[in-house]
């Protein structure tokens, strides 16, 4: 169990389940109004800390830098959300349901809650119930004085000093006065991304035309004459027509031209897709921050003197 000396430690330092997964930071620690001993941590879980969830703290130690719980991590964000009053306290029906979720039994609770730890009763029977929720960090101071007193009346005044959460409550319950702290806040800058359409991509055909030129071989047929002299073997054949003639004979000449004509014929096929490209971004913004300085203020011997007087 977490000891009142060890709450400073375990606020805002994270939090682990048993196979050492993280499960958030420790924000508040809830003290139980007749003990005065830590009775709950709430961390908060989720993205940018959106959600806060309760966890017993009874059975948590502290290991080195971290607190480590006995409840799987998928557990614990499963449990019931509880309402937290204005003074900081858990209603006595929403730790009912705290208790049940995680199969703590609700009267050992209630036997524990009997006497404090020093072994002096808390509160007369009556009160035990109610007596019973938890008060914020920072009730242990107020709450842990309530314990010792046997009338039912000064056990309830625990559970309105349990207002007080985080770390001045840690500091309060060493006994030192609230109004002796000052508490530092600032801001935090979370950055995330989001989505949004920058542009469109589309396909669009068109038809081109284009001046091409090509090379093809065509040939012609020209008239050469060929003169042959008469010998023993044509002459039979030369003088088979009349010795003085006219006479015509007409040869039939063929030439090659270049035909052209297209054919459509697929070439590639053409689709649109995307890529994702990182890159890395600065991102810049203002936060705010508190600064506390300490002022001192020397006395003279006369303010001294008057003092005296």
């Amino acid at each position: 169990m977490i000891t009142r000396e060890e709450i400073a430690n375990v606020l805002d330092q994270p939090v682990y389940d048993g196979d050492g997964n993280k499960i958030g930071d420790a924000k508040h620690v809830f003290f139980d109004d007749m003990t005065g001993r830590p009775e709950w941590v709430s961390v908060k879980t989720g993205m940018f800390g959106s959600s806060e969830s309760f966890i017993p703290i009874r059975d948590a130690a502290l290991v080195q830098d971290h607190l480590e719980v006995p409840y799987r991590k998928d557990h614990i964000k499963g449990a019931p959300n509880v309402d937290v009053d204005a003074g900081g306290h858990l209603s006595e029906s929403e730790e009912h349901r705290l208790y049940d979720y995680y199969g703590i039994n609700w009267d050992s609770v209630l036997s524990e809650a009997e006497r404090t730890d020093d072994g002096r009763w808390a509160a007369g029977p009556g009160t035990a119930g109610a007596a019973g929720a938890a008060g914020a960090a920072g009730a242990a101071g107020a709450a842990g004085a309530a314990g010792t007193k046997d009338d039912a009346g000064t056990a309830g005044m625990a559970g309105t000093a349990g207002g007080k959460t985080g770390r001045q409550g840690a500091m309060d319950r060493e006994g030192m006065r609230g109004d002796e702290y000052m508490t530092r806040s600032e801001e935090q800058m979370r950055v995330g991304v989001e989505r949004h359409e920058s542009g469109r991509a589309r396909l669009h055909k068109y038809v081109v035309t284009e001046e091409v030129q090509q090379s093809v071989p065509v040939t012609h047929e020209e008239v050469r004459v060929v003169r042959e002299p008469i010998t023993e073997a044509n002459r039979d054949e030369a003088m088979a027509g009349p010795e003085i003639s006219e006479a015509e004979h007409e040869v039939t000449l063929h030439a090659e031209r270049p035909v052209v004509e297209t054919e459509a014929v697929p070439v590639e096929r053409v689709r649109m897709t995307t890529e994702e490209h990182t890159e890395n971004e600065t991102v810049r913004g203002q936060v705010r921050k508190e600064r506390i300085e300490a002022e001192t203020e020397s006395l003279t011997e006369d303010d001294t003197r008057r003092g005296r007087e």
